[in-house]
C-alpha cells in the first residue's frame, strides 16, 4: 500500500467519523428539544397536582362539616318525631 492510498483511507474514515459526529449532534439537539418540553410539561403537572391537592382538601373539610350538620339534624329530627307520637 503506498503512502496516497493509506491517506486516501484515512481521509474516507475521517469523513465517516465527522458525518458520525453530525448525525450524533443533530440527536443530541433533538433529545434537549423533547427534554425543555417534558421539563415544562412537568412543571404543568405538578402545579395541577397542587391545585387539585388543595381542592380536595377543601371537598374533605366540607364533607366533614356536611357529616356534622347531617348528624345533628338528624338528632333534631327525632327529637321532633318523639314530641309529635
Amino acid at each position: 500500500m503506498t503512502n496516497e492510498e493509506f491517506q486516501k483511507i484515512v481521509l474516507e474514515e475521517l469523513r465517516s467519523l465527522k458525518e458520525g459526529q453530525r448525525n450524533l449532534e443533530e440527536g443530541q439537539r433533538e433529545i434537549k428539544k423533547e427534554l425543555e418540553a417534558i421539563t415544562e410539561q412537568t412543571a404543568d403537572l405538578t402545579e395541577f397536582r397542587e391545585e387539585i391537592n388543595a381542592k380536595l382538601d377543601t371537598v374533605i373539610e366540607e364533607n366533614e362539616i356536611l357529616k356534622e350538620l347531617i348528624g345533628k339534624h338528624e338528632v333534631d329530627i327525632r327529637r321532633i318525631q318523639r314530641r309529635i307520637v
